[in-house]
C-alpha cells in the first residue's frame, strides 16, 4: 500500500511542477519542469535520508558520543527485527526527533539536542521506539520526499512570485495569461504541497505512536514525552525548513499561530488518549 502511495505523491507533485513549468514557459517550460520532476523522484528516492538530513543541519553521532542512545536504539531495533539505523544530532535545543532513508537497510534516526537533556529514559526510548516503527512501517520514504517536493515547489513559487513582481518574462501584448497563471500557481503550489503533507501525516502518526509503543514494551513512556515535547515546541524556536516539519515527531513550528492552521500532525491530547488506551 505504501509503495502505491509513494508512487501516486510523485506523480502528484511532478503535475504540480509541470503546471508550474507551463505557465511560466508554455509547452517549453512544462517540458523541462517534466525533466526536473524525474530528476527529484531519482534522487528523492534513492538519497532521502542524506536529503532530510541536510535539510535539518543534522550531523552524525559516534557510539563514543552517545552511548546510551546507541543502547537504546540498538535494543528497540533488535526488537523491532531491524538492522541498526544511522544515528544523528540535530543542532536545536528544542526536543524533537525524525527518522528518514527508503527502507529499514538505508535509514537514519535524527535526535535534537534539547530532546536528550530534558527526557528520562523511559521517555527517550518512548520517542525513539516512534520513530523506529516509521522505519519498520515503510513510510519514512513517503514523509523525505513530501519534505523534498514541497521544499522545492515553494522555492520554485516564490521566485515566480518575486519574478512576476518585478515584471521578470512579462510581455504586455501576449504573456498577459502567463503572467496571471504564473502568479495563480505561486499562491496555490505551496498550499497543495502542504495539504499532501498533511494527509500524508495525521494517519501515519497514530500508526507509528501504537507501533511504537508496542517496540518499547510500554504506552507511559511515548505519552509523557508527547506532553512534553509539545510544550516545549511553543516555547522553544526551531529552525528548520517548513518543508520537513512533517518529519518531526512533533510540530516543531507549532510555536507559531500561521503554523498551527497548517498543522501537518494530529492534536497531542488525541495521540496521548489513543495511548493510555493501550493494553500492552
Amino acid at each position: 500500500m505504501n509503495n502505491f502511495k509513494i508512487f501516486l505523491l510523485m506523480g502528484i507533485l511532478s503535475v504540480i511542477l509541470v503546471l508550474i513549468g507551463g505557465a511560466v514557459g508554455g509547452n517549453n517550460g512544462a517540458a523541462l519542469f517534466f525533466l526536473i520532476s524525474l530528476a527529484m523522484n531519482f534522487f528523492s528516492y534513492y538519497f532521502s535520508d542524506k536529503i532530510a538530513i541536510k535539510m535539518t543541519g543534522s550531523q552524525p553521532v559516534s557510539k563514543e558520543e552517545a552511548p546510551e542512545l546507541y543502547n537504546i536504539v540498538g535494543g528497540l531495533a533488535k526488537r523491532a527485527g531491524l538492522p541498526m539505523p544511522r544515528l544523528y544530532i540535530t543542532p536545536s535545543t528544542q526536543p524533537n526527533a525524525f527518522a528518514t532513508g527508503r527502507n529499514p537497510e538505508h535509514a537514519a534516526v535524527a535526535v535534537t539536542k534539547g530532546l536528550l537533556q530534558i527526557l528520562n529514559r523511559s521517555e527517550l526510548e518512548g520517542v525513539l521506539a516512534h520513530e523506529l516503527a516509521h522505519i519498520k512501517n515503510r513510510d519514512v520514504l513517503l514523509g523525505t520526499i513530501a519534505a523534498t517536493f514541497a521544499g522545492a515547489i515553494a522555492m520554485i513559487a516564490n521566485i515566480i512570485k518575486w519574478g512576476a513582481i518585478f515584471g521578470m518574462g512579462r510581455d504586455d501584448n501576449e504573456g498577459g495569461g502567463n503572467f496571471i497563471g504564473a502568479i495563480a500557481l505561486a499562491i496555490i503550489a505551496p498550499l497543495a504541497a502542504m495539504i499532501i503533507q498533511m494527509s500524508i501525516s495525521r494517519s501515519r502518526e497514530y500508526q507509528a505512536d501504537a507501533s511504537g509503543a508496542q517496540f518499547a514494551g510500554s504506552a507511559g513512556g511515548l505519552a509523557n514525552a508527547l506532553l512534553k515535547l509539545e510544550n516545549a515546541a511553543r516555547r522553544v524556536p526551531m529552525q528548520v525548513n517548513p518543508a520537513t516539519s512533517h518529519l518531526f515527531i512533533v510540530n516543531p513550528l507549532s510555536g507559531a499561530s500561521v503554523a498551527r492552521l497548517f498543522s501537518t500532525h494530529p492534536p497531542i491530547e488525541e495521540r496521548v488518549k489513543r495511548l493510555s488506551s493501550m493494553k500492552i
